[in-house]
């Protein structure tokens, strides 16, 4: 009970319905390259509260960090724990023929790494009416009960910094648009830098606590986004209340506890996490020994 969720979300079977990019997306957040938990706390994590969009000009005066892999300047994320399933839309701009390849580490309230999102999940997105050139891929996060908040560290390597992105030419997608015949022409390429301009949109599901992270309908290229648990799904414990009515002494009718097990079983297969953490709240108040093993053996298949 006190293991987190993550990992075995990260190990979900159906991932093998996604693209090769979210493949990537769900490895063990122990891939991503290590970053000493003092350098964690030492960094300046700016506080995203949904519904928020935040620009970000990464440059050689920010937060940086020279560790291994991970070279040059970051962006730390702090966001709520407690506002529901939170969808987070981050965009690396192009600019010129240069752009920003950002990975994503997912840090649980104690700044456990909790999910990793490498360059990949982030693909290529051609230009459209209102959207430039860019980078761009959807995380869905649910942070685990009892937390306060979680973090977002957004960082390139070096690996990254030796590869390019290859482009679509303007004229090539003007044609394509209009129905003309598409011109023979070279697309241009864009060279990955240390510093670049992102865009992070975030949106939460619902302003309640006991929630999770939830779900996003992916731009048309991006990979699409798997639910993420984020954290201990072992809910803190309450302070003891007057008001609060005392949990059953005895255990749940084998009737109900069988509901209890289906109506979470089918909100976890429906990719509904939050309604299954729920039904597992319900479940538990109600006397059921059973809704919490339920719970985790669902997410692990």
């Amino acid at each position: 009970m006190k293991k987190t969720l993550l990992s075995l979300c990260l190990s979900l079977s159906l991932l093998t319905a996604l693209p090769d990019a979210a493949f990537a997306a769900q490895q063990d957040a122990a891939k991503a390259p290590a970053i000493s938990s003092q350098t964690l706390r030492q960094l300046s994590w700016t506080p995203l509260v949904p519904p928020v969009t935040q620009d970000v000009k990464l440059s050689a005066t920010g937060s940086q960090i020279n560790q291994g892999e991970i070279q040059g300047p970051v962006a730390p994320f702090s966001l709520p724990a407690d506002r529901g399933s939170l969808e987070v839309v981050l965009t690396s701009v192009v600019s010129g023929k240069t752009v920003y390849a950002p990975n994503v580490l997912v840090l649980d309230e104690q700044m456990r790494p909790a999910a990793f999102y490498p360059a990949s999940y982030f693909p290529y997105e051609q230009p459209g009416i209102v959207s430039s050139d860019r980078l761009e891929g959807t995380l869905k996060l649910t942070p685990a009960l009892g937390q306060k908040q979680i973090y977002l560290l957004v960082y390139t390597t070096r690996q990254d910094l030796a590869k390019t992105t290859q482009m679509v030419n303007p004229a090539k997608a003007y044609a394509s648009g209009v129905g003309n015949a598409v011109p023979d022409i070279p697309d241009p390429v864009a060279r990955h830098t240390p510093t670049g301009t992102l865009s992070l949109k975030v949106t939460a599901e619902q302003k309640s606590g006991n929630v999770m992270i939830g779900q996003f309908l992916p731009s048309s290229g991006a990979p699409a986004a798997t639910p993420v648990v984020v954290g201990n799904t072992q809910p803190a414990a309450a302070p003891a209340s007057p008001a609060s009515p005392a949990r059953p002494s005895e255990p749940l009718l084998d009737d109900s506890d069988a509901y209890f097990n289906e109506s979470i079983k089918k909100a976890v297969k429906a990719g509904n996490v939050d309604k299954a953490l729920k039904l597992l709240d319900e479940a538990e108040r109600l006397g059921s020994k059973t809704a919490r093993q339920t719970f985790i053996d669902s997410v692990k298949r």
